[in-house]
């Protein structure tokens, strides 16, 4: 990804979740994606599609069970 679709990205969570919290940081290993952090920690990761001309990012998160609340 480049800088400017990292801070474009970056622009339309943080509008989106009205939180300034979030921040995408590079991945040298994996130039097509951009890692998502909230303060500090680890959310995600932001892959970016080009398909034939349609650009598209997809934000993958995976949330781990024990870190659910009991219900």
């Amino acid at each position: 990804m480049t800088p400017n679709d990292t801070a474009r990205v970056q622009a339309y969570l943080q509008r989106k979740f009205n939180n300034n919290m979030f921040r995408l940081v590079r991945r040298p290993q994996a130039p097509d994606s951009v890692e998502v952090l909230l303060g500090e920690e680890f959310i995600g990761v932001v892959y970016k599609d080009d398909d034939e001309g349609e650009l598209s990012f997809s934000f993958n998160m995976c949330v781990l069970e024990e870190d659910l609340p009991t219900l």
